[in-house]
Order: C-alpha cells, then structure tokens, then sequence
C-alpha cells in the first residue's frame, strides 16, 4: 500500500497537525460504530502529540487506548511506555479514556503476552488508529533487527495479538503487538523526527530485506495506507 508523506517546519507544528487527524478519527469511529480505539508507542518522539491530543475535544469516555509494544518492566518503572502515556496522554479531557496495558505481572514473559492478547481481544479489529514510531537502526513496534521471534511476528497470517520479542538492540525483553495487528489500521501513522530518522526512512525505502531494516515491512505490506509524519 502507498504511502504519504507529510512534513512539517517543527515538532509542535506536527503534533499539533497529528493530534486534530486523530481526534477527526477517533471521533469519526465513535459516530460510526459508539466506540474508538487508538494504539500508541512509546519513546521521547511522542510526547508534544499526547500531550496537544489529551485536551481535545471527544467523548473519551468511548475511546480505549492502548501501545503498540512495551518493555517487561512494571508500569511505575521510568523505562515503562505505560508511565509515559499515563503522564503525558491520559490527563485532562484524555482521562475518561480507558486504557489496556500490555504489561502483566504474570510467572513469565509468554504468560503476561497471553494475558494481553485476551485484554486486547475486544478492541483493533482493526484498530480505529495505530501510531507507529521507528528507531536508528530502522525497527518499529518491538519489531527489532534480528529479533528472535522477527518472522513471525511480520508474517501477516500470524493471528493477531501480542507476542514477546528480544534482541540485542532492545534492552529489556519486549511484548509488542503483531504486525497482522497493526497493519491494518484504519489511520495507520508513522511518526518520526529529525534528520537522522528521515534519513533511516530513505535507507528502508531503498531496500527490501525486512530482517535488517523491519521498517520495510511497514512501507512495503501494510494493508492500510501508511501516513508519514515528519519534523526536522
């Protein structure tokens, strides 16, 4: 599916821009079906986003949000993408939100993954929007270069759902959604800033191995049209 390719002069011109697309989307779901759902990722990328979408006006109230993937690490942890949203996204008008985590505290990291995937069941079929970011060495959600559950997790006929991941660039081990998941999403973002990221971008549209670079799998598979953010 094609994607687009919109940029903006700074990083509060994008949130911004992205916080009224996506209330537009949320707000359209909720008219359409009484309920929206919204998938997040973590990072310092999304901060000015959360916080210009917390104060928006919708029914939150009908809106469940949850990550796209998180560390192991329990929700109070600084590491944790949970204690980031819950400081800079479900806070004001975004506080009547419900939000999913994807962290358990479960006997191991393949129980807390079972545990998500049945919270999860209800909502992102497909998801109303996903936000998705990209790191340096071109991996989105937990997919990560090399990542030790890589294919399976890209493979598009595995069910969607949450699954564990590690690698060696990932620090913590991961729970992270599948791409089967995510690809679909009916507002399907890619939010990146700074010379680096764009140039990271260009590299992954210039190339197709997916197991280097699993940003590919994003611009080249994805169902949904992928809308590409980007401030310097």
């Amino acid at each position: 599916m094609a994607s687009t390719f919109h940029d903006f002069a700074n990083g509060a011109d994008l949130a911004a821009a992205l916080a009224d697309e996506v209330a537009n989307g949320l707000s359209a779901a909720i008219a359409e079906k009484g309920s929206a759902s919204i998938a997040v990722s973590g990072g310092s990328t999304p901060k000015r986003f959360f916080e210009a979408l917390s104060g928006k006006e919708l029914d939150w109230a009908k809106v469940t949000v949850t990550l796209v993937d998180e560390r192991f690490v329990p929700a109070d942890s600084t590491r944790s993408n949970h204690l980031l949203v819950a400081t800079h996204l479900l806070k004001d008008k975004a506080a009547a939100a419900t939000f999913i985590p994807l962290y358990h505290e479960a006997a191991s990291i393949d129980a807390a993954a079972e545990i998500a995937t049945r919270e999860t069941s209800s909502i992102g079929k497909p998801f109303d929007v996903a936000i998705l970011g990209m790191g340096g060495d071109g991996h989105t959600a937990s997919f990560f270069p090399r990542g030790n559950h890589l294919a399976k997790a890209l493979d598009l006929s595995t069910p969607p759902g949450v699954m564990t991941m590690a690698a060696e660039g990932a620090g913590e081990e991961r729970l992270t959604f599948t791409f089967s998941a995510l690809s679909d999403a009916r507002l399907l973002v890619l939010h990146i800033e700074g010379q680096e990221k764009k140039d990271v971008l260009s590299k992954a549209e210039a190339g197709a191995d997916e197991t280097d670079m699993p940003i590919r799998a994003v611009l080249n598979r994805a169902a949904s049209p992928l809308k590409i953010y980007w401030a310097p």
